[in-house]
């Protein structure tokens, strides 16, 4: 019996493409607590856009009192050097953010709601479905203008606050969010407790709301699990995925955890299993080593292997 259920998921055919979002200067950087000049975010961003990536999550508008290291959006998209066919995302949570993201000409405006009613009710006072009816507007705009509509589905696995998350509260988020008219919709485990078998349950249930081609997922490593959990969702047939050069980004809500995946290593991961991304990894490590080396840190694992081989 063990044997042939080793050869039933040997036989899973996987996507021969994958699109990798990468959240690294605006996920990532915005949780790092050294200040970061001007400068420094824009070379990072016009390393990533020259490695090919399709998609860059490059800025947040909103209030400089919640998340400072945002504080320069505006100068940052005004500086990069803009390739054509890629989505420069914006974060803008109300309409005064989406005004601004607008006049930054950003390409992607993302949107959240959490799947656990719990996060909620102690990050933004109001329940999951007042949280989601306060994005109409913006949802509405962004339609309007010809821009690109993505939402991210926060604590998809798991929760700081309540612990487990329901499957179907994962599917109601979803279900509200198709009704906005969301292009894409990101899955994410906000604090990396997710394993593949909760993996294969919440993507498959998700795409029972939303075509599978347009769901992606959003996983951190904070118990080492993002790339088994990567593999997956690519089980499933999950074309997307997020990660962040160089690991950037911690999980505030685990002290000195590990955040986002880092790039280097889910594309190495892609690279061994023959997907194409359209990314140079030679690239993304020179990024990543620029980045690491202004923090002061090291790099990803993949990273740190591929500069040491170079010599």
């Amino acid at each position: 019996m063990k044997n042939i259920v080793m050869e039933n998921q040997m036989n899973v055919s996987l996507p021969s493409t994958v699109k990798i979002v990468e959240v690294g200067p605006r996920d990532g950087l915005q949780n790092e607590a050294t200040s970061i000049p001007l400068e420094v975010k824009i070379k990072l961003v016009d390393q990533l856009s020259a490695a090919g990536f399709a998609n860059i999550e490059v800025a947040s508008f909103v209030s400089p009192r919640w998340v400072p290291q945002m504080a320069s959006s505006s100068e940052v998209m005004a500086g990069i050097q803009r390739r054509p066919g890629v989505l420069y995302s914006a974060l803008a949570p109300n309409m005064i953010g989406f005004e601004a993201a607008l006049a930054a000409g950003a390409d992607e405006i993302v949107i959240f709601g959490s799947a656990s009613e719990a996060f909620s009710q102690k990050n933004i006072n109001c329940s999951i479905v007042d949280s989601i009816a306060r994005f109409a507007a913006v949802a509405l705009a962004t339609k309007q203008h010809g821009l690109h509509l993505r939402a991210a589905v926060s604590c998809a696995f798991g929760c700081p606050y309540q612990g487990d998350v329901a499957v179907e509260s994962v599917a109601d988020v979803v279900r509200r969010l198709v009704d906005l008219g969301c292009d894409e919709i990101d899955i994410a485990d906000t604090i990396g407790v997710a394993t593949p078998n909760k993996v294969h349950a919440v993507m498959a249930r998700a795409a029972r709301e939303f075509p599978l081609n347009q769901l992606a997922g959003h996983f951190h490593d904070t118990y080492g699990q993002a790339l088994a959990n990567i593999y997956a969702a690519l089980e499933v047939g999950v074309e997307i995925f997020h990660s962040s050069v160089a690991g950037l980004g911690g999980c505030p809500y685990a002290k000195g955890a590990t955040g986002n995946v880092a790039t280097e290593d889910v594309l190495f991961l892609m690279q061994g299993l023959g997907i194409e991304t359209g990314i140079n990894l030679d690239a993304v490590v020179d990024a990543g080593a620029y980045i690491s080396s202004f923090l002061g840190r090291k790099s990803s694992r993949t990273g740190n292997a591929l500069l040491a081989k170079r010599g």
